[in-house]
């Protein structure tokens, strides 16, 4: 069966690659131009999976995409780190010294930004989508633009690298999650990693017994992450990621947790990319 994937963005873009990375079978890729979009087709079942990125070595927490999975009672079924490398791409023929104006998501152009400080003469100019960009200068052969994207974006639109990683960390990695409307499709001996989400009373020392509660379980605690409630001042949700060794300590854990905190759920069960 052919799993249809939504990817915010379209092929090309770094969430093409971690759709042929993670499945390494057949899919059909849907384009969408927001995370929201992409989200509302799994919810009406248009497609199977949606890809997210949620977090950046660099940048940090994707928050509002954290929101999503949680609002619509969605499920992290899997992971992928994606070792992110900008490039700067032209049409055939041109030097880069001729490119006026670059074109790129706002993160992208952040995370290059030193590269062109020895190029004065560029704008740079924010976009919604990478590979769109690639796509947009060989539709309407654009003289004098380049984009920031992948090199498998180059290699789809029929560009030139002009420069190769031109981001100024060089090790930009994101965290994706592969998400779907139902929880874990693989056996409890599999699973060494969840992702939860739970509220706490507003008082000295909730968050801190949670955390030894957690230790002592046996719990690895990789994330951490507040969101505000809305309807609520001051009052926060926090979303967790752990690894384990045994599913046994996580299920003790998971007893515990439900009692110590409330409004409880379980965001995800799924093998540990960080292997």
């Amino acid at each position: 069966m052919i799993n249809s994937v939504a990817i915010q963005g379209i092929k090309g873009s770094f969430h093409h690659i971690v759709a042929q990375a993670f499945f390494q079978e057949n899919v059909e890729i849907k384009e969408y131009l927001s995370f929201d979009a992409a989200v509302q087709s799994l919810l009406n079942g248009q497609t199977d999976t949606v890809i997210m990125a949620l977090e950046n070595s660099i940048a940090g927490s994707i928050i509002p995409n954290y929101a999503l999975i949680d609002v619509n009672k969605l499920h992290i079924v899997g992971e992928h780190y994606l070792d992110i490398q900008h490039h700067l791409m032209a049409l055939p023929g041109q030097r880069i010294y001729d490119i006026k104006e670059v074109h790129s998501h706002p993160m992208a152009l952040l995370q290059c930004k030193a590269f062109f400080e020895d190029y004065p003469h560029i704008k740079l100019i924010e976009a919604n989508d990478t590979a769109d960009v690639a796509k947009q200068i060989q539709d309407k052969q654009l003289n004098g633009v380049s984009a920031i994207a992948s090199d498998l974006a180059a290699n789809i639109f029929g560009l030139d690298i002009l420069a190769k990683s031109i981001q100024t960390i060089s090790h930009n990695e994101t965290r994706f999650v592969v998400v779907k409307r139902h929880n874990s499709e693989i056996t409890k001996n599999e699973i060494n990693k969840v992702s939860l989400k739970f509220e706490l009373e507003h008082k000295r020392g909730s968050l801190a017994a949670v955390l030894n509660m957690m230790s002592d379980c046996k719990l690895n605690l990789t994330k951490i992450q507040s969101l505000p409630k809305i309807e609520t001042p001051w009052k926060y949700a926090f979303f967790v990621d752990v690894t384990f060794d045994d599913y046994n300590d996580y299920n003790k854990a998971k007893a515990i947790l439900k009692l110590m905190a409330q409004d409880f759920k379980i965001l995800g069960e799924y093998k540990n990319a960080k292997q």
